[in-house]
């Protein structure tokens, strides 16, 4: 039997077939070469509950969102839930390679219908402790109901070695806004797989913003299908990875009907011998004229070893629109840097000011101060830590 088709442990342990890199969509990011161990799903972990709140404080967002859900492992964790807005009804539910693997394991997750205004940012938590190696698969449905007007946050935190599957369907109905935030920050050694498939209805406002910082192995799948006229949609991220992590997103933004908007912007900030990659695909149906579509990634290499790929990709049909795309990669301004140390700042201190400037634009896409001042937090946070000691 030829090495192509022999099982690797982690496919044996899952129980299936991992994509790779003979497959397009998967070119860059080889499952079956980069999940080196076995992660047998749905495997009962104990965690002390001073782990599991020293986690929960380490989210960003833990002063800011009055409401939450929180899942330890996999599972729901009730006791530090909370739900005061009585325009939010929740409850647990049971339950592309991504999707197969989640529908096979899923264990839990959160069913969230947000209705009217709320004020409050709603969080939702994924927290995973230290154990054996193990998979952890979550299903989650969010309703945006018509009019509604709501703020999600979703932070993801781990300690030791799993792989994270994540899967969110969210709805979103006639005339409302939802503004949606993730941070991505698991374990050194965890890999996170996630899809986003997302449902806009007539008149709907989207603002979503992805940090990815986290895991040493990172999919991210973004579906976005307009099916009403008159919605406009901002898709932005940022990656903040060094060492060897490996971050990939993968957006598919599917206008289906005229009279639409979508931005994307991607700023991915990679040093040591990580590596990024963006593939952004905008398609225009033969029906959806006066679609605007537009979108751009940015990288910023602070190393020689560092490396960034991108695939933006324009898919259009009609022929009243206006379309494009753009990408650029390289290091940084050094006659900005000049400048800043000709005025006395430091070596390590202005390259980290121009870092923070170059994700700042993507961080401007979030409507609420308080989550944009943690987001800038948590970048100058990791420039210290990765770059603030080198000169």
């Amino acid at each position: 039997m030829s090495t192509a088709l022999m099982t690797t442990a982690a496919e044996q342990a899952l129980g299936l077939a991992l994509p790779h890199r003979r497959m397009e969509e998967w070119r860059w990011t080889d499952l079956r070469q980069m999940i080196d161990k076995p992660y047998p799903p749905r495997q009962s972990v104990t965690a002390r509950d001073a782990d599991i709140d020293r986690l929960l404080k380490a989210s960003p967002f833990s002063k800011i969102a009055a409401a939450r859900m929180v899942f330890v492992n996999g599972h729901y964790d009730g006791k530090r839930s909370k739900l005061v807005n009585g325009a939010i009804e929740s409850r647990a539910v049971a339950s592309e390679p991504v999707l197969q693997m989640n529908q096979a394991f899923a264990t839990d997750g959160a069913h969230l219908v947000l209705s009217g205004v709320i004020d409050t940012p709603v969080e939702l938590v994924f927290i995973a402790t230290d154990a054996t190696p193990r998979a952890i698969a979550t299903q989650n449905v969010i309703e945006v109901a018509a009019g509604a007007s709501a703020t999600l946050i979703e932070t993801h935190i781990g300690e030791g070695s799993y792989l994270s599957n994540s899967v969110t369907e969210i709805r979103i109905g006639d005339g409302a806004g939802l503004d949606r935030v993730k941070v991505e920050h698991d374990s050194a050694d965890a890999v996170h797989l996630a899809h986003a498939h997302v449902t806009l209805a007539r008149d709907v406002t989207l603002r979503e913003f992805t940090l990815t910082s986290g895991a040493k192995l990172n999919r991210q799948n973004g579906t976005y299908n307009f099916t009403g006229e008159g919605t406009d949609a901002k898709v932005s991220g940022a990656y903040l990875i060094a060492g060897r992590q490996h971050a990939d997103s993968r957006l598919v933004v599917d206008h289906q009907v005229p009279h639409c908007t979508s931005r994307e912007l991607f700023k991915c900030v990679m040093d040591d011998h990580a590596r990024g990659i963006f593939q952004g695909k905008v398609i225009v149906r033969p029906h959806a004229q006066k679609t605007d579509g537009k979108q751009s990634c940015n990288a910023l290499l602070l190393s020689e070893t560092a490396e960034f790929d991108a695939k933006p990709e324009l898919e259009i049909y009609a022929d009243d629109v206006a379309c494009g795309h753009g990408a650029t990669s390289g290091d940084l301004n050094h006659d900005h840097l000049f400048y800043l140390e000709s005025r006395g700042i430091p070596p390590a201190e202005a390259k980290a000011m121009l870092i923070a400037a170059f994700v700042g634009e993507a961080f401007e896409t979030v409507e609420h101060d308080g989550i944009r001042e943690a987001l800038a937090d948590y970048a100058a946070t990791w420039l210290t830590y990765h770059r603030g000691k080198r000169p």
